[in-house]
């Protein structure tokens, strides 16, 4: 993503952010949450377009600018969402937010999920952890637009029950009947019914069927590296697999070098890639 690629830079400043409002926040997890917000523009609220699977940079003013992916879908357009794990100081910035706080957004960055690409496939979702919020984006979009694709499947994961992320979206899903849901914990509780594993594990139980499919994988560094032999395992080639790379952005453009894999630059390659085109990296660089 370019400079001249896009419209929406505050008064042509690529640095300058627009001004969002807090409208409502959601408690996922004990340390995470979900911000839905809008533009204080109302005409760029109006006009405002992403792609599943693109980023952009939040910053509570006064603080600091971090980085977090769009987690609503663009078939969705009331109002935008992104999910937060709190772990430095602005996401502990933001904790501190409530309804109706100001906040600075830059964006939309990066590339997009390949919808041409998924069109008319099988779909296998594979997500951990707050590595769901990227995939929920993509999901939606496909839901919303069912008759384009052919079977989906979605395996999520997490550590613990409590540590499941949209689990509204997860029930959603649940009892689609044109939707495979598969939610697994690594370890569970006495109320837990569901399976319990790790999500590569589970994959390999159920082994979807990589003829005419891709898979979308987002989560953990260490799930993702140990998801990409499960689904070669079942046949899935390494063009067959996407996946969303998070590295510490600065810049947002490709200028500032924080964010480069090898040759590559999650800010403006990415952050959505197949797995040749980061095979070499993962062992390394994840």
């Amino acid at each position: 993503m370019t400079v001249a690629d896009t419209k929406f830079f505050a008064q042509g400043n690529v640095y300058l952010p627009h001004i969002a409002v807090i409208e409502k926040i959601v408690e996922e997890t004990p340390g995470v949450r979900t911000y839905h917000f809008n533009f204080k523009d109302e005409k760029l609220r109006k006009e405002f377009t992403f792609q599943s699977g693109q980023f952009a940079q939040y910053s509570v003013l006064g603080t600091g600018e971090a980085t977090f992916c769009i987690s609503s879908s663009p078939t969705r357009r009331d109002h935008l969402e992104f999910a937060v794990q709190r772990v430095g100081k602005v996401t502990n910035a933001l904790n501190r937010l409530g309804v109706g706080a100001e906040i600075g957004f830059r964006g939309p960055y990066g590339n997009s999920f390949p919808i041409d690409f998924l069109k008319g496939k099988n779909l296998v979702f594979i997500g951990g952890g707050i590595g769901l919020a990227p995939l929920r984006s993509l999901i939606w979009n496909v839901i919303d637009n069912r008759d384009k694709y052919k079977k989906i499947d979605i395996f999520y994961g997490a550590r613990t029950p409590t540590d499941l992320c949209f689990k509204y979206d997860l029930e959603a899903w649940d009892k689609d009947k044109t939707v495979n849901m598969v939610t697994t914990v690594d370890r569970g509780d006495d109320s837990w019914k569901g399976k319990v594993g790790l999500v590569p594990k589970i994959l390999e139980e159920v082994a979807p069927s990589a003829k005419e499919t891709v898979a979308i994988v987002c989560g953990p560094p260490i799930m993702i590296r140990f998801t990409f032999p499960a689904l070669e395992k079942l046949g899935f080639k390494p063009e067959q697999t996407l996946t969303t790379l998070e590295k510490r952005m600065k810049c947002g453009i490709g200028k500032c070098g924080r964010c480069n894999i090898g040759n590559l630059y999650v800010c403006r390659d990415g952050p959505v890639f197949s797995y040749a085109q980061i095979k070499d990296f993962v062992s390394s660089e994840y």
